[in-house]
C-alpha cells in the first residue's frame, strides 16, 4: 500500500562527537543526534535496514519512494525499532517509509500515529496530519484495548492544534463504541478531550464529553 503524505525534507548532517567510553551500536552516518547507545534494542537486522535506507536515500534522495524490498524481509518488531530509531534521529521520509511498511503488512498501533503526528507538527508539517488521521480511518478506525496509545494520539494532535484531526478522532471512537453518544472513555482522556474542544472552539462536542462525566459520577454515587 504506497503512503499518500507526499512533502519533501531537507536534513543536515553534522558529524557527532563519539564518547569511546560508552558501549555503542554504530548505525550507518552519524546525525545530530547523536550515536545509538547502549540499551536501545535494535536487532542487527534492524540496523542493517536503516542502513540500506540512508544509502538508498543519500544516491536519490528525490525518488517518490525508496525499494520496499529492503523492510520487506523484516518482523514488525524490527520495522517498529527502525520506525522509532529513525524518528530519534529526525529522519521523517525513511521513518514514513517504514511506517507505510507496518501499515501495509501489519497494523500500526496508535502509539506509532501519535509519535507520527508530534514528529509532523515538530516539522511545521501540521497540515499533514489531518491527511495521517484519515489513513487511520481507512485502516478501521480506533482499535479496541489501547487506551494509553489512544490518550497519545489525542494528546498530539491537540498539541499539534489540529482541530479537525481531533473532532475525527472522537468520531472515530464513538463509531467503535457502538455509536453511544458520547462514547465510553476514561476520565482523563475525557478531560484531555473537552479541554481540547474548549480550546478550538467546538463548545457542543465539549459540553458533550462533559455530559459523559456527569453521567459517570451519578452512576458511581447512586444519585438520580
Amino acid at each position: 500500500m504506497a503512503y499518500t503524505l507526499h512533502f519533501k525534507l531537507t536534513f543536515l548532517q553534522p558529524a557527532a562527537t563519539i564518547n569511546h567510553r560508552l558501549p555503542t551500536i554504530r548505525c550507518g552516518p552519524r546525525d545530530n543526534r547523536g550515536p545509538l547507545l547502549k540499551g536501545r534494542i535494535l536487532s542487527t537486522e534492524a540496523i542493517q535496514a536503516i542502513q540500506s535506507l540512508k544509502r538508498s536515500h543519500r544516491t536519490n534522495p528525490t525518488a517518490p519512494s525508496l525499494p520496499r524490498h529492503i523492510l520487506s524481509r523484516l518482523i514488525k518488531s524490527d520495522l517498529v525499532a527502525a520506525f522509532k530509531e529513525l524518528l530519534r534521529q529526525e529522519h521523517l521520509t525513511l521513518a514514513l517509509e517504514v511506517f507505510s511498511t507496518i501499515r501495509s503488512e501489519y497494523r500500526a498501533d496508535l502509539s506509532m500515529y501519535a509519535d507520527l503526528v508530534s514528529a509532523l507538527a515538530k516539522k511545521g508539517l501540521t497540515a499533514e496530519i489531518d491527511g495521517l488521521i484519515g489513513e487511520l480511518e481507512m485502516d478501521g478506525g480506533i482499535p479496541s484495548g489501547d487506551d494509553k496509545g489512544l490518550l497519545k494520539l489525542v494528546r498530539a494532535v491537540i498539541d499539534a492544534e489540529r482541530r479537525e484531526s481531533t473532532v475525527r478522532i472522537y468520531g472515530l471512537m464513538k463509531r467503535g463504541d457502538a455509536g453511544s453518544d458520547p462514547p465510553d472513555m476514561d476520565e482523563y482522556l475525557g478531560k484531555v478531550l473537552r479541554n481540547g474542544f474548549r480550546r478550538f472552539g467546538e463548545d457542543a462536542l465539549a459540553n458533550e464529553v462533559e455530559e459523559k462525566f456527569g453521567r459517570f459520577y451519578k452512576d458511581i454515587l447512586g444519585r438520580p
